[in-house]
């Protein structure tokens, strides 16, 4: 979505009376801290133009029921997603789409997985409602915000009965790849972990609803990635995967070749 595309949906919306030039001036920019107070979205004086405008295009988003997360004007792996699909709706882009993750079966889970965690059919039943239950998990080394790299992560939530199992293997992953190596495969840029929300590409709640699913370098590990463009996808990222997989956690990408972000407590 860029300026002009931006321009043309306050118009239609009645807050932008200028010229379609794509060039946010000062008329666009008026337009858009009305759209964004019509749209009850509190848009801090802090905030720059550029975040002001990304946020405007979320809620452009959101106006079309397209989930964008928080309108927050910052470019997190929802937002991006988000924004594919709504070039896929208006321009005829590739697809955003990922293949149906409510009826593909998916490839088998490696057999060194212990099953230690439910099928993701049963979750609801292991770990209770969405979104409770949550409890703060302490990182053994400090992670950066994928889409704010000025904000040092060094904690977030996660469900009560994974907390124990993913420290362990933070704190295997931080004996295996020291600092350099972390900052390299993206090991160390925080992409999510507890966000109550329907699956990218499909109609069941996500793993992420529980604080069961964690994602790393959504930049890099895309929802559509594969193995052929996957930065986890590569060998020196193999001892990564494999410590998850001891604890039973599963990986989208390593199982079904897409969405290399993303591992969860359970079983596909």
């Amino acid at each position: 979505m860029d300026g002009s595309e931006l321009q043309r949906r306050l118009k239609e919306v009645g807050f932008y009376r200028g010229r379609i030039d794509g060039i946010l001036g000062p008329l666009s920019v008026q337009a858009i801290a009305a759209f964004l107070l019509h749209g009850h979205v509190s848009a801090p004086q802090s905030w720059t133009k550029a975040r002001r405008v990304l946020a405007a295009k979320q809620l452009v988003c959101r106006t079309e029921g397209i989930e964008t997360g928080p309108i927050d004007g910052l470019m997190g792996p929802q937002t991006a997603y988000a924004f594919r699909v709504y070039a896929y709706r208006h321009t005829g882009g590739p697809s955003p789409f990922l293949p149906d993750r409510d009826s593909t079966p998916p490839n088998p889970e490696p057999a060194t997985a212990p099953p230690l965690w439910p099928r993701q059919a049963q979750v609801d039943a292991v770990f209770g409602g969405m979104g409770v239950h949550q409890v703060r998990l302490h990182l053994p080394f400090p992670m950066q915000l994928s889409w704010d790299r000025t904000k040092p992560v060094t904690s977030f939530f996660v469900h009560e009965k994974v907390h124990d199992s993913a420290r362990r293997c933070f704190e295997r992953i931080a004996d295996a790849y020291d600092a350099a190596a972390r900052r390299e495969t993206g090991i160390a840029i925080f992409g999510g972990c507890l966000n109550v929300r329907r699956m990218r590409g499909g109609s069941a709640w996500s793993m992420h609803s529980w604080g069961i699913a964690i994602d790393f370098d959504p930049e890099r590990n895309g929802l559509n990635s594969n193995r052929a463009n996957a930065r986890l996808a590569r060998a020196d990222c193999l001892t990564f995967w494999k410590i998850w997989e001891d604890e039973g956690w599963v990986s989208l990408g390593r199982t079904r070749d897409f969405d290399w972000m993303h591992v969860q407590a359970a079983r596909l």
